[in-house]
């Protein structure tokens, strides 16, 4: 299976004038062996979130969430929706949280100074039933443990014209959306505006709280094993999601009202467009439906980087006599 190695998937620029880390053809699956969004710098509790240890930092903006690519897609072309199936992401047996000094929501508090100052937290991933830590367990410490839940964090296609950096870039090309739902056995949906569509792919989390409050989550190294599809000429307003049970409609805006307003219209026209859902009765289910649910999957104050919101509707809503999603043509995995 082809793949992009670790030491390989490092750029920090969604660039579509960087040549193909890879090339893989519709349906084929492969490889990226992802670094963590410290760039691998920060593996011990000794190893503080400080320029002196992240010289990644002192650039601007900073080189974070380091990505692998471009994938260069073939039989993709400008003007195609890009179809991304996350087959199966295996986190490292560890991963990382931190509070960098005067970064965050707490700023520099004096009532929360122990959470102000520098600090490194490695949590363990320990293996699950399959044998790996796909479905492993993560411990915060003897108190706290969780299941794994790892996801892409950032994930997009190289823009048309601007070059985007990969930690606060974001747009209807993708890119950082911390986005916890982007997870094994989930298509998602890109527009694309190069030939090959030239994907990028970083940024794994191990887990991750709604809003990622601290603006680090479980920082993770991770293999993740993808294949793409297309469906031609076709364009949306943000990236979609679809996963077994339901269809999720993603957009990134500040303030947040304004993301989630944008992500609930997506979520409409996504409605109207692929399930022949009559304008006004998709209007009006965005309230009455007890099911419509809307997730606030990142709110960090990082640079100019918006808040990503999603609206989710479930499948099973939309009744048996739909026509089939546009990405019915392959199963999940």
């Amino acid at each position: 299976m082809k793949r992009i190695p670790r030491e390989k998937a490092m750029a920090y620029e969604l660039n579509k004038d960087a040549p193909p880390a890879l090339r893989v053809k519709l349906g084929e699956s492969f490889v990226v062996e992802t670094e963590d969004a410290a760039s691998g710098l920060l593996r011990s509790p000794d190893r503080l979130p400080i320029p002196e240890h992240r010289p990644t930092m002192k650039f601007t903006p900073h080189k974070s969430n380091p990505v692998g690519g471009p994938i260069y897609v073939e039989g993709v072309e400008a003007g195609d929706l890009l179809v991304v199936n996350i087959e199966r992401i295996v986190p490292d047996t560890q991963g990382f949280t931190a509070v960098r000094p005067g970064a965050g929501p707490l700023g520099d508090s004096y009532s929360w100074r122990e959470a102000t100052t520098a600090y490194t937290h490695i949590i363990q991933h320990l293996p699950g039933p399959s044998g790996t830590t796909r479905d492993g367990t993560a411990v915060f410490n003897e108190r706290f443990q969780w299941p794994l839940r790892p996801f892409v964090g950032t994930i997009g296609v190289a823009p048309e014209r601007e070059v985007e950096t990969s930690v606060i870039g974001q747009g209807p090309w993708g890119g950082n959306l911390d986005c916890q739902d982007m997870r094994e056995g989930v298509k998602a949906f890109l527009n694309c505006y190069n030939d090959g569509g030239l994907l990028y792919v970083g940024d794994v989390h191990g887990s991750q709280g709604d809003t990622e409050f601290t603006g680090t989550a479980n920082e993770t190294r991770a293999e993740v094993t993808l294949s793409c599809d297309v469906v031609k000429r076709k364009r949306i307003p943000f990236p979609r999601l679809e996963t077994r049970e339901s269809l999720i409609a993603l957009y990134s805006d500040k303030p947040l009202e304004a993301a989630v307003e944008a992500a609930i219209r997506g979520l409409m026209d996504w409605l109207v467009a692929d399930y022949g859902v009559p304008r006004r009765d998709a209007y009006l289910l965005m309230s009455v439906h007890p099911d419509l649910r809307v997730h606030v999957y990142q709110m960090a104050r990082i640079g100019r980087l918006m808040f990503t919101a999603g609206a989710e509707f479930p499948k099973r809503a939309l009744g048996w006599n739909v026509k089939p999603s546009i990405a019915a043509s392959k199963p999940m995995p």
